[in-house]
Formats: C-alpha cells, sequence, structure tokens
C-alpha cells in the first residue's frame, strides 16, 4: 500500500513503484493521508510506503524526494535528514575516482547547466556579488522537525558577524518568502547588511564562496559548483559539510569549510548514485525491489514473478 497523497494521480515516484510491482504482477492499493498514529495500529502483513513518513516498524518504509528532483528516499527509518544514510560509514577512498566525475558531469549536464533547481526558480540570469556567503532559509519545517540547532535570526547574525568583508547573500524559501523575510529584516534592524535576493540558485552558487543553511538542498546542489557548506541543523549527509550546533562554532567551521580539500565527485557519488533512488535510472527497478527485499518483503512474499 502506498500511502500519503490525496488526489487521483499519485506523484512521479509512487506511479513508478505501482508500476514496477505491477509489471511482475503485483496488486498496489494507493491510499490517501495515513496519521503516523494510525500506522502504529496496523498489523495486516502488507508492505507500507508512506510520504514523508518517521515510522519505524515492520511492514513500513518512508519516502520522500531526496533534495534533488527525481532523487528519493525509500527508507525503514525516515527521510532526509532522518534518512538511515546518516548513520552510514563514508570511505571517499573507496570510490573510483573516474565513475565519480562522470557521474558528476552528468549531474551538471542535469541541474546546474541548464540551471534547474527543485523548486520554480527565475529563467533570467542574475549577476552576484562574487565570494559571498550564501544562506538560504527553508521556512519553518526544519525548526518543525527538531533538525535545526538554532534559530534561523541567529544563523544569519552569526554569518554577517564572521563574514569578515565578504558579502552575505540570502535567499528565502521560494515556498515560503515571507518568512524568511522577516528574518532578514531583523538582522538588518540591528545593523547588518544581508543582501537580500530571489535570484536562480544556481547563479547564486556560482559565484558565491560556500553555502550556509539548517540542511538545505542548496547545499548538494552547491557541490555541482565545487562549493562547500556549512550546515546549522542535522542532515543525512553530515559526512562531507561541516555542521556546528552553536552560532559560536560558526567562524572556525567556516574557515574549515573554505579551506580543508574535498572531492564533491566522489561524495556526490556515494550520496545520491548509491544510496538514493533516481528516477531515471537503468537500475531503479532492481534497486527498488533490494529496498523490499531488505525490509522482509522480498519477491516470493509480495507475490511477484
Amino acid at each position: 500500500m502506498i500511502e500519503g497523497f490525496n488526489g487521483p494521480r499519485p506523484p512521479l515516484l509512487y506511479n513508478r513503484i505501482r508500476q514496477t510491482l505491477q509489471a511482475h504482477g503485483a496488486d498496489v492499493v494507493l491510499r490517501p493521508e495515513l496519521a503516523t498514529r494510525d500506522a502504529q495500529n496496523i498489523e495486516d502483513g502488507d508492505l507500507h510506503i508512506v510520504e514523508n513518513g518517521r515510522i519505524q516498524r515492520a511492514g513500513f518504509l518512508n519516502a520522500a524526494t531526496a533534495y534533488l528532483e527525481g532523487f528519493f528516499h525509500v527508507d525503514p527509518l525516515g527521510v532526509q535528514a532522518a534518512s538511515s544514510i546518516a548513520a552510514l560509514h563514508y570511505d571517499p577512498e573507496t570510490i573510483d575516482q573516474s565513475s565519480a566525475n562522470a557521474y558528476l558531469a552528468a549531474l551538471q549536464q542535469r541541474f546546474s547547466l541548464p540551471r534547474h533547481s527543485r523548486y520554480k526558480q527565475p529563467r533570467a540570469s542574475t549577476t552576484m556579488p562574487a565570494d559571498a556567503i550564501a544562506v538560504f532559509l527553508q521556512g519553518p519545517a526544519p525548526q518543525r522537525n527538531g533538525q535545526a540547532y538554532c534559530r534561523y535570526d541567529d544563523m544569519l547574525r552569526a554569518v554577517c558577524e564572521a563574514a569578515d568583508g565578504r558579502p552575505v547573500v540570502v535567499k528565502p524559501h521560494p515556498l515560503k518568502p515571507d518568512h524568511g523575510l522577516e528574518i532578514i529584516e531583523k538582522i538588518r534592524a540591528e545593523g547588518f547588511a544581508p543582501i537580500t535576493t530571489a535570484a536562480n540558485v544556481h547563479d547564486i552558487l556560482a559565484a558565491a564562496a560556500v553555502t550556509v543553511s539548517v540542511n538545505s538542498a542548496a547545499c548538494l546542489e552547491g557541490f555541482l559548483h565545487g562549493k562547500p557548506a556549512v550546515l546549522f541543523g542535522r542532515s543525512d549527509f553530515h559526512h562531507f559539510v561541516e555542521t556546528v550546533q552553536t552560532p559560536a562554532a560558526f567562524p572556525a567551521a567556516l574557515a574549515r569549510a573554505l579551506t580543508t580539500p574535498r572531492n564533491d565527485a566522489r561524495a556526490l557519488f556515494w550520496y545520491l548514485g548509491q544510496h538514493c533512488l533516481d528516477i531515471t535510472a537503468s537500475s531503479f527497478d532492481t534497486r527498488l525491489l533490494a529496498i523490499f527485499a531488505t525490509a522482509g518483503f522480498d519477491a516470493n512474499r509480495l507475490g511477484l514473478h
């Protein structure tokens, strides 16, 4: 059963899951919103896939977009910052560099070169300040979900205080612009001068020196441009970013981000290529069924042929 949405047409991932399973002879039931409290009482022996879920029990997997359009989590622990990827060990030396380079080039063709992002972006190009600290606000969700280590105003204030002459460019979340503007205005009233922008995220990233957020998708998009990241919150890609839990820790983290050698190609290949589902990949069906099998629902249990 695929649960967690309303409307006659399922979102892209769920339609693809349905197609995959039906091609192997399985029955798939699409259901509307299922509250977490209701899920705890279900004991029907079926496999349930819950949109934006955080359900950790037998028979349930949680699904959501994995930051970049077309990539997904289907995970037994949770999604995005709560996914099981967070607990995995990352060793870049185990990643073949030529394969990683080819993967990065393909991602750049798919996202950064056409200036494409998950949320609608301006098509007109914008000239941005060079070597800026690019701050991406995300709306109230990270605070509500307990992922953020501090408030947005504390984060932005810390960035402005440590900028040391670098421009600070701030983009409110495209779906919550007013929320972001309130935070920016509060910091401006304290005498700081962050630059507000609604520019295409790729224009910002191309010019910036580093990204700052709680755990924004813009951080991963920044790797496509070779830009390091500092996070003020929990993430499941903490393996290759700087993470701070207090504003006071930001200056040192910024210095590390700007000076530590990193391998963005290997990082993206490991995270997206090996541990997320890509809707465009030829391996999608095989990897999806492997996830189901690991969750206790192999081909025999699902009645696949």
